[in-house]
């Protein structure tokens, strides 16, 4: 029995704790009881043409969903390259609208989708279908938001994400880059589309400026760090002339490669995009700017979401929504407290078989980082050198993957480093999904602001986690089930992903990844104990008070991590509350499945027979992961 086991025996699984945990019952889920034995009887032919008609009205709301969502995020579409028949409209020239009237009416048809898919009886069912009824109901729902609460904004990852307006993501963030990298200009008219875009910043920027006003006048005032950073990044935008903005220099590049278009037409264009980027983008941000800075003064010195309205509410929702659980935050930071204190035994005893005896944990880890020959260097050749290791790695780990995950996704996955107007508040590293038709392929973005962040030893780890086995590798496979409603193949159930993220890195270390690099494996132990302490510093700073500066404290002494990470990953908690949790408490529980299934199957257990039913059911509740796993093994059985 592993480390991971005896501490879920001993600490969890006989407590109210570990009941908790494992019945997760996040994002809405419904009840966790083992699916119903099909019935004997035969149907009759009213029954047959009964449950048919129910099936035809969920597949029906499906599609109304996905079309609600995706008229009001065009952006989103155009990422996931949407058509205009499977949107209702056109998509690639329109811009989004966050004006308050508009996101109230997004919510209220998404809340009432929610509840008209939960309210439709199926009798005996296979075990998708009810799958997809419960998981649209809760991905509806997620994206509803609360209802109790009309501030903030409905993003299509983050589901209802608190501050319009802040340093990591938001409409201005979000949309350039899928402008930048995800909107096609392959022919003139799409280059038409393009500008088109940029000429209705204004119209976007005036709808954030009103979704501000309005939630401001609700008392809901962002922390003065966060919307600082903000400010930061929307001065930056609009630094540069306008003729050398990414924004011209993106399409520049596309439009060199439409043959049919002769070099006078294609400067014409270009003439066009730099004039609209003058005129109208620069303008729209700026607005934007003078807004928030007004605001400043207002803002909030508290940290956390507890000094909102009613934020303890707030913060409870998020801990089931993006956490999946219904744990308290005192219970959770506990679990946090008790992972940090294994996981730095585990590291202690590396760092004494390699000679590191003196100091903490963190305080070596420190030491550990300011060695030459775990740096590279900071220069265009150093950035080079560790863009082309994260492609070896994915190679390496990709084929040693082969015995333990049977089904490999068609898309591809591409490594870029964050643009630099957006690195400051952007995290070490990120994943993008790929276009649903393959013609994008799915991007892992690795932050390069500070090369000291990305040590040769920690890189392996990150690497696992945001390409194979990690987010590419579940977001490539669940966009792959073609047979699934759209929401479901592109479901951003947040302790699901990002605990199989974090999982993946424990898988690399089974494959032997880490084999004769015990500084590698310190990386992966580090990145573990960096997640185990969000759970410490994420309901430290909206449950318990703690202010930035005591986060930011705990975080660098426990880890060891740059500090440059450690603030911009707690800037991050304080813009994103909950999100921090899905980590650690998703790994758990899909740790303890994999546990279950191995002592119920014995010497039968199938590490990638248990991986097909983790992954090719696409991301879920906690909660119907549960079930999908015990229909496997009652089927074994």
């Amino acid at each position: 029995m592993g480390a991971f086991e005896e501490y879920m025996n001993k600490n969890l699984k006989n407590s109210l704790l570990a009941s908790a945990i494992i019945a997760a019952l996040g994002l809405n889920a419904c009840s966790n009881d083992a699916v119903e034995n099909a019935s004997t009887v035969t149907k009759t032919a009213t029954e047959n043409k009964q449950e048919l008609s129910a099936e035809q009205q969920l597949t029906s709301l499906y599609q109304q969903a996905k079309q609600s969502l995706f008229k009001q995020r065009t952006l989103s579409a155009t990422m996931y390259g949407l058509s205009a028949e499977e949107v209702g409209q056109t998509v690639n020239s329109q811009m989004e609208d966050y004006g308050p009237k508009n996101e109230k009416l997004l919510r209220a048809e998404l809340l009432s989708l929610s509840n008209n898919i939960a309210n439709i009886k199926l009798n005996d069912s296979d075990l998708t279908t009810k799958n997809n009824q419960q998981v649209m109901a809760g991905l509806t729902r997620y994206f509803a938001g609360d209802a109790n609460f009309s501030i903030g904004y409905i993003d299509v990852w983050m589901g209802l994400s608190p501050f319009i307006v802040n340093q990591i993501n938001g409409p201005l963030i979000d949309i350039p880059r899928v402008m930048q990298n995800d909107q096609a200009i392959t022919t003139k008219q799409e280059a038409l589309d393009y500008i088109e875009r940029l000429e209705q910043f204004d119209k976007l920027a005036s709808s954030i400026i009103a979704k501000q006003a309005v939630d401001v006048a609700q008392n809901w005032l962002p922390p003065k760090v966060t919307l600082q950073g903000a400010i930061k990044y929307l001065n930056g935008f609009t630094r540069v002339l306008p003729e050398q903005h990414s924004f011209v220099s993106v399409f520049r590049e596309k439009l060199e490669k439409i043959d049919s278009l002769n070099q006078e037409e294609k400067q014409v264009l270009i003439e066009q995009v730099i004039a609209k980027v003058s005129e109208v983008v620069y303008p729209a941000f700026q607005s934007v700017e003078k807004a928030s800075t007004n605001l400043l003064a207002k803002s909030r010195l508290e940290s956390g979401i507890w000094a909102q309205p009613n934020g303890s509410a707030y913060y409870q929702d998020a801990i089931k929504q993006l956490g999946d659980s219904e744990l308290t935050p005192t219970n959770i930071h506990q679990i946090g407290l008790d992972e940090v204190a294994r996981i730095s035994s585990a590291m202690d005893s590396i760092l004494q078989n390699q000679g590191y005896q003196e100091g903490t944990v963190g305080e070596r880890m420190v030491a550990l980082n300011e060695e030459p020959r775990f740096l590279y260097e900071d220069s265009k050749a150093g950035r080079e050198e560790l863009l082309n290791d994260i492609n070896g790695y994915i190679a390496e780990v990709t084929t040693k993957m082969a015995p333990v995950f049977r089904t490999t996704p068609s898309y591809q996955v591409q490594v870029k480093a964050f643009p630099v107007e957006v690195q400051d508040g952007a995290p070490g590293g990120q994943y993008t999904s790929p276009a649903v038709d393959g013609s994008k392929p799915g991007i892992y973005w690795i932050n390069l602001r500070d090369m000291k962040a990305n040590p040769k030893f920690g890189l392996k780890t990150l690497t696992y986690h945001e390409a194979n086995p990690g987010h590419h590798w579940q977001i490539a496979l669940n966009l792959d089930q073609a047979e699934l409603p759209f929401l479901r193949r592109i479901a951003p159930y947040n302790a699901y992903t990002e605990g199989w993220a974090l999982y993946s890195e424990q898988v690399a270390y089974e494959l032997g990844m880490y084999e004769n690099d015990p500084f590698g494996n310190l990386g992966r132990l580090q990145a573990e104990l960096f997640r185990a302490v969000r759970l410490v510093v994420d309901t430290g700073l909206h449950d318990k008070r703690w202010t930035r500066e005591q986060a930011i404290s705990y975080m660098a002494k426990e880890t060891g991590t740059a500090e440059s990470d450690v603030i911009a990953e707690i800037e991050r908690y304080m813009a994103w509350p909950g999100q921090a949790l899905g980590y650690k408490l998703g790994m758990l529980k899909i740790l303890s499945l994999r546990d279950q299934a191995k002592q119920r199957l014995g010497d039968k257990f199938d590490l990638a027979e248990f991986h097909d039913v983790v992954l090719l059911n696409g991301a879920v509740p906690m909660a119907v992961l549960s079930r999908n796993i015990n229909h496997w093994l009652d089927s074994k059985s």
